[in-house]
């Protein structure tokens, strides 16, 4: 749930800061009156998430095992590319996001009438599509261990449910949040849920026979961790750690952990410090 719950934390603040810039902005230039046009791209952004979403738990159900593993299996890898591509956005544009929505907002004005929808469509729905996908992932290798799947849906909606009153909390001055370190934090936490989903994303394409290795195991310790002790629900939960992991899932879960870890902390260590000082002419 924990896991669940920072996806839908920090997705869903993505989405309600750039809702609230764009409301402030609005505000501020004294255009009230186009309010209503980003609210109705804010409904159906919303709208078109929720249908991705339920075409995701529910499409696959009728197939056989080995199409919904595949299936399975390819989505959980596209969604560690969406939610890769998206840490190492969101942790270079979040000192620029606000400037550059306004950007877009000043030309949608001008524009048909339907340009702020737009707006906010393109700006709110890449959020609600991304979460539903990498959600759905993150779920998928839940539920299959422990038949629950609401349990990471409750978490899931308890961090969008925070990410909407700390984005409000915000919009009106209440609080501060230093976004740079937010993203950079949770953007490292991601990245090892990201890896597990990769590894869970094999072992599914493994099962379906697209994949060779599944008897080939890297290590067995279900006889030490109990899956069914919540020790292992979390860990399977936070991680998808397995007991019985191949050694092609061990292999991948390396070769993305470490290297995109190594790439988004130096990123984050060279937007932390401070320009060089420019030369002194004589």
């Amino acid at each position: 749930m924990l896991a669940n719950y920072l996806i839908g934390l920090r997705e869903g603040l993505e989405a309600a800061l750039v809702v609230s810039i764009l409301v402030a902005y609005l505000v501020k230039i004294e255009r009230r009156d186009l309010l209503p046009r980003i609210w109705i791209g804010v409904g159906l952004a919303v709208l078109v998430s929720l249908g991705f979403g339920f075409a995701l738990f529910y499409g696959p159900r009728g197939l056989t095992f080995e199409a919904q593993e595949t299936i399975g299996g390819t989505l959980s890898i596209v969604a560690v590319g969406f939610v890769t591509w998206m840490i190492f956005w969101m942790a270079r544009a979040a000192r620029s996001l606000s400037g550059e929505l306004r950007g877009r907002i000043d030309d949608a004005v001008e524009g048909p009438w339907w340009g702020l929808a737009l707006v906010a469509i393109f700006a709110v729905g890449r959020e609600g599509l991304e979460t539903a996908l990498f959600l759905w992932s993150a779920t998928e290798a839940v539920s299959r261990d422990t038949n629950s799947t609401w349990q990471p849906l409750v978490g899931a909606g308890l961090g969008i449910a925070t990410a909407v009153v700390l984005a409000y909390l915000l919009y009106r001055g209440a609080i501060s949040i230093n976004l740079s370190t937010f993203f950079t934090w949770t953007g490292g936490f991601l990245i090892l849920v990201a890896g597990g989903v990769l590894s869970y994303g094999v072992h599914d394409l493994q099962e379906a026979g697209v994949l060779p290795g599944l008897d080939n195991l890297a290590w067995d310790v279900s006889d030490t961790i109990d899956p069914t002790t919540w020790y292992a629900t979390l860990l399977k939960g936070i991680f998808n750690f397995s007991p019985q992991t191949t050694v092609l899932e061990a292999l991948v879960w390396v070769l993305y952990v470490v290297p995109v870890m190594f790439l988004f902390v130096r990123g984050a260590r060279r937007r932390s410090s401070p320009p060089a000082p420019a030369p002194v002419s004589n």
